[in-house]
């Protein structure tokens, strides 16, 4: 199932993509959240009442998918984790190829640094060294501490895609990265979540594939995750309580726009970046300079 955020007259509301068009859950069943979030924390991680609303859905609840204003896929995440450098042939293109990490790195975005499907990104005024960075996002279904490897990702609800868009010199300020993956309107998610029974458990074995004007510029595959989905959850989990509506951005592969050669690429006003994950669909963001 492929729930999607889309945005209204009447506000930010939830929908089931299915085929060409999206069921509108709020016209079916008025007491459906406008966050997935929120359903996630009410039902438990529980998708199937979803599916059968969307079942009992009249041709008036109904909308075109191509004329959808897309949100978020969740629209109040509590969290926003990032790993890093969990690709090894993308660590070994950047500044710790010397030093391949035996923990995961771990730092977090804000809300205000994501934007949907289809919105610009915005290159800060302050930069031109915005580069791109797709990645396979997981979403938090259920309540969720001290994971083990063999029940980690039950408590996951599903995927979606991410571009974690950094602003580079800002990162390398610092030996904390927070800085350059906070630019407002710098990153994205969507442009749906695919529920986790649809994809191979952990979101193993997914090509993912970034594209800048339509050039191939990441090709990968999520089995070469130096740290699987299932290890990472377990890690987080001995520190932290995962929620529902918590998301997680898994990292990403070699070819970041910072490492080509023989000049770096870095997005630009008028370009358009897409990122692929397979089975779950292509993220699209054009981009646009700060005013």
């Amino acid at each position: 199932m492929k729930i999607v955020g889309f945005e209204t007259n009447n506000g930010v509301r939830l929908g089931v993509v299915e085929g060409d068009s999206v069921v509108d859950l709020q016209a079916v069943d008025a007491s459906v959240p406008d966050d997935l979030g929120e359903w996630l924390r009410s039902s438990n991680g529980d998708l199937k009442p979803l599916a059968d609303i969307a079942k009992k859905a009249p041709a008036s609840a109904r909308r075109p998918l191509a004329s959808l204003n897309f949100a978020l896929p969740v629209a109040r995440p509590g969290k926003i984790i990032c790993l890093g450098l969990n690709y090894l042939d993308h660590v070994k293109e950047g500044p710790q190829k010397d030093n391949i990490p035996k923990f995961q790195s771990i730092f977090f975005r804000m809300l205000s640094s994501l934007t949907p499907h289809l919105h610009p990104l915005q290159r800060p005024v302050k930069s031109i060294q915005f580069d791109y960075e797709g990645e396979m996002v997981v979403v938090i279904g259920k309540r969720a501490k001290h994971l083990t490897l063999e029940n980690a990702t039950d408590c996951v609800a599903g995927y979606t895609i991410g571009n974690e868009g950094s602003v580079r010199e800002y990162q390398r300020h610092t030996t904390q990265w927070g800085m350059g993956k906070n630019f407002d309107r710098t990153g994205s998610v969507g442009p749906w979540m695919v529920s986790a029974d649809e994809l191979p458990k952990g979101g193993k074995g997914l090509k993912i594939e970034t594209r800048l004007n339509g050039k191939v510029m990441q090709s990968s595959n999520t089995d070469l995750l130096m740290f699987p989905v299932a290890e990472s959850l377990v890690y987080l989990t001995e520190g932290m309580t995962l929620e529902p509506g918590d998301i997680l951005f898994t990292g990403t592969p070699s070819g970041v726009g910072h490492a080509r050669k023989p000049e770096p690429v870095w997005m630009k006003a008028g370009d358009v970046a897409e990122v692929e994950v397979q089975g779950i669909g292509v993220l699209r963001n054009p981009i646009e300079d700060e005013k």
